[in-house]
């Protein structure tokens, strides 16, 4: 007699089925994620952009965050004739890279660049703040975002403090083992590179 799959002898609506729970079970992942990179990110006023030039090599410089809750994507205002656009429009992986030695918070954000121009994004974004660097400011010809949808980030948070942390050191000193941050403390995390914007 045929058998069925296990998750065939729940009726149509029963709760569990594999597919399912393991698409639940990725977008908690995912979900727990982006909460944990804009927990790590909503505190650094600065971050640095990393772009590849012409030539191969790297490029970084200092940019501001625009503030609003981490959705998977980083915006920064830029011009759009900057190096850095046409380097991120030639080759759009580029690397955002977040510090706060203070909470010994450190993040690195790998990802794709794309020049955004939408005038409504831009509003919503804008402080006035920023005429230092744009005079004309809404109505500057170059004023433009910079979006960076993020693929994956790697962590390093010791929430704990530094006596936690000099307590595994300690440890792994008098024990011969090699010091291990526990998942809290490091991870990668990989968002869906195809998601919808």
């Amino acid at each position: 007699m045929f058998k069925a799959c296990p998750w065939q002898q729940f009726s149509s609506r029963s709760q569990w089925h594999p597919i399912v729970e393991r698409e639940k079970m990725m977008a908690d992942s995912h979900v727990d994620a982006i909460k944990k990179l804009d927990s790590m990110i909503k505190d650094v006023k600065f971050a640095m952009l990393t772009t590849v030039a012409e030539d191969g090599s790297l490029r970084s410089r200092p940019m501001a965050t625009q503030k609003q809750e981490f959705d998977g994507d980083l915006w920064f205002f830029t011009r759009a004739d900057s190096d850095k656009v046409h380097q991120a429009q030639q080759e759009n992986h580029v690397n955002v890279a977040y510090a706060n030695p203070d909470d010994q918070q450190y993040l690195s954000v790998s990802g794709r660049a794309e020049l955004v121009r939408d005038k409504a994004k831009i509003e919503e974004l804008w402080n006035p703040i920023y005429k230092a660097w744009f005079p004309q400011g809404l109505e500057d010809p170059e004023l433009a975002l910079l979006k960076v949808k993020v693929e994956g980030a790697e962590y390093w948070d010791t929430p704990n403090g530094k006596m936690v942390q000099l307590i595994g050191f300690v440890k792994a000193v008098v024990t011969g083992e090699p010091y291990k941050a526990s998942k809290d403390e490091h991870d990668k995390v990989r968002l869906n590179k195809d998601r919808v914007a």
